[in-house]
């Protein structure tokens, strides 16, 4: 197996949803606030980047949940600042 870029930006995903997970149970972060849900969103997209390499169904569809819901707390954290 080689570590290939898309290994290297899988990890870091990785890492940024774990330090968003653990800001919340830290309560570093708010789980309704900007911070949290674009650290996951981004985080899980950049798995999804190293899974383009190496596919696996599963781990597909849920980082692709992941993205979704965590781009729903973008949208909802967005309209309240507007309101």
């Amino acid at each position: 197996m080689s570590y290939t870029w898309t290994d290297l930006i899988g990890n870091f995903g990785v890492a940024l949803v774990i330090l968003a997970y653990l800001g919340l149970q830290l309560e570093r972060l708010d789980a309704r606030g900007l911070a949290y849900s674009a650290a996951n969103a981004t985080g899980a997209a950049m798995i999804l980047v190293s899974l383009s390499r190496d596919f696996n169904l599963s781990a597909v569809a849920i980082e692709v949940f992941w993205v979704g819901i965590s781009l729903l707390g973008i949208w909802r954290w967005h309209r309240r600042r507007q309101a």
